[in-house]
């Protein structure tokens, strides 16, 4: 009584289990470290644009001094036009008369483009609680992150870019591209 066993097939279908098993590899491999890199250059070159409209003014530019060193997180070089900026920083009170220049100054910028809240005026109005003052940027333009404080000290200030620098790291510049794609052929076709 002994056992007819066919080796061959058995191997061929082992062989074939483990063919399918094994993942294959990934076929944006290379695109995904591509991602990554750009994703690095791009948290490391920050241009920013200050729209400094009050007191949270001075200490905008102190952290810039060498104390603090703003350069060393790659946003040290500020550009006083939007088109070249991809960090709107909005300093200060914001009232209803600069409400469309601040608009139109966030529509200049090219994307990618992000937005910082500087103080509590910027955030959500300070303590201003009249008709001339806006509450926040946020209800003009989509702010990224908030900076709060009256003003804020630098080192907030270095916290929050560290934050921005970690959401363009992770934002991954391919899927940025599609979803603007996507917007853009939207708006060319008229879809809302």
């Amino acid at each position: 009584m002994g056992l007819n066993i066919d080796y061959e097939h058995l191997n061929q279908e082992l062989k074939d289990t483990l063919q399918k098993a094994r993942p294959a590899p990934p076929s944006g491999f290379v695109m995904a470290k591509l991602d990554e890199a750009i994703g690095w250059a791009r948290k490391y070159s920050i241009f920013q644009y200050p729209f400094v409209t009050a007191c949270c003014g001075m200490e905008f530019m102190s952290v810039a001094v060498s104390h603090y060193d703003i350069d060393r997180f790659g946003a040290g070089m500020p550009r006083f036009t939007p088109r070249q900026a991809d960090v709107l920083f909005v300093v200060g009170t914001i009232n209803h008369k600069q409400a469309p220049i601040l608009k139109r100054v966030y529509e200049q910028m090219c994307e990618p483009k992000w937005v910082i809240a500087f103080g509590a005026c910027a955030s959500s109005g300070g303590f201003y609680d009249n008709y001339t003052t806006v509450r926040g940027a946020d209800k003009i333009i989509p702010v990224d992150i908030y900076i709060p404080g009256c003003p804020p000290r630098p080192e907030a200030v270095l916290d929050g870019l560290i934050m921005l620098q970690a959401q363009i790291q992770q934002e991954g510049y391919m899927n940025k591209r599609k979803a603007l794609r996507k917007q853009g052929l939207k708006e060319l076709h008229g879809q809302p």
